[in-house]
């Protein structure tokens, strides 16, 4: 069964929220919450993935190709991700690419 893009989205959402909660309890400095901002901010993007290519097209435009990439940067990173790139990320990019995915719920 194929779920919808509204679905995926509010999977999407789920784990930027949990993401911001591993924020709340420290910094990107502590490696367990590096390691689970990391794998919240993947499996985020991964989510939309999923989503059709029309709704991607629609709401990222050309950003999607960056943003797949840097979902990619963390998954295939096996033993090092760049910690300058997750801070610099969760601090200037989630925050539109989170409202981004609200206003798509609406």
């Amino acid at each position: 069964m194929s779920r919808s893009d509204d679905e995926l989205v509010r999977d999407a959402l789920d784990h930027i929220d949990v993401l911001k909660r591993h924020l709340a309890r420290g910094d990107l400095a502590d490696e367990t919450i590096a390691d689970a901002v990391s794998l919240r901010l993947a499996s985020a993007i991964e989510a939309v993935s999923e989503t059709g290519s029309e709704f991607r097209e629609r709401h990222f435009g050309d950003d999607w190709k960056i943003i797949w990439a840097t979902r990619n940067r963390i998954a295939h990173g096996y033993a090092y991700i760049d910690l300058a790139m997750i801070r610099d990320t969760v601090e200037n990019d989630l925050p539109e690419f989170e409202r981004v995915l609200r206003v798509a719920l609406t």
